[in-house]
């Protein structure tokens, strides 16, 4: 699976936690013939500790103000596909940087999907670890969908192969492509 085309503008992956951001975004940077980022991953090697450290030693406002930092760092950068946290298109900071210099995708999961694949890395969630993994979701769902819609393209995602997401993106970013048979 191969692009012919690639867009003239980062593509950044928005979604809730376990809906595939990374997984979808490194399969879709090597079909476009380009570099993937990781916001999370580049936030951990900012701050020299694990996104869970810096939640417990300085909380969430600090968190969310060195990730607004990092991915906006990024998106200067002009990587070819970024992922985001689940939080960070929720910043409108984030939000208007995204709109105005890459082309933004949500990949849209439902409930049972997100509580499945977030189950498979406890720990690694500090927001999934103050209660109930299934209540926390289903709330951030009903908060953060409505933001996430504002995204340029919406690409739903579930059991089925990682693949089939990479082609619905990729059939979306590049039109032109998918019309000839890629």
């Amino acid at each position: 699976m191969q692009a012919k085309r690639r867009p003239d503008r980062p593509v950044v992956l928005v979604g809730l936690m376990g809906a595939g951001k990374s997984t979808v975004g490194r399969r879709l940077a090597a079909a476009l013939g380009t570099d993937f980022v990781d916001a999370d991953e580049a936030i951990v090697t900012a701050a020299g500790m694990s996104i869970p450290e810096i939640f417990e030693r300085y909380g969430e406002p600090a968190f969310r103000d060195l990730e607004r930092r990092v991915v906006l760092r990024l998106l200067r950068e002009a990587h070819g596909v970024i992922a985001l946290g689940g939080g960070a298109f929720v910043d409108p900071e984030i939000r208007r940087a995204v709109r105005e210099r890459a082309v933004s995708v949500w990949l849209r999961a439902d409930l049972d999907t997100l509580v499945g694949r977030t189950a498979r890395k406890p720990g690694r969630r500090p927001l999934l670890m103050r209660g109930d993994p299934r209540e926390i979701l289903a709330e951030l769902m009903e908060r953060r969908y409505p933001v996430y819609a504002e995204a340029d393209i919406t690409v739903d995602t579930g059991p089925g192969p990682v693949d089939r997401v990479v082609e619905e993106v990729l059939s979306r970013l590049c039109p032109a492509d998918a019309e000839t048979g890629r």
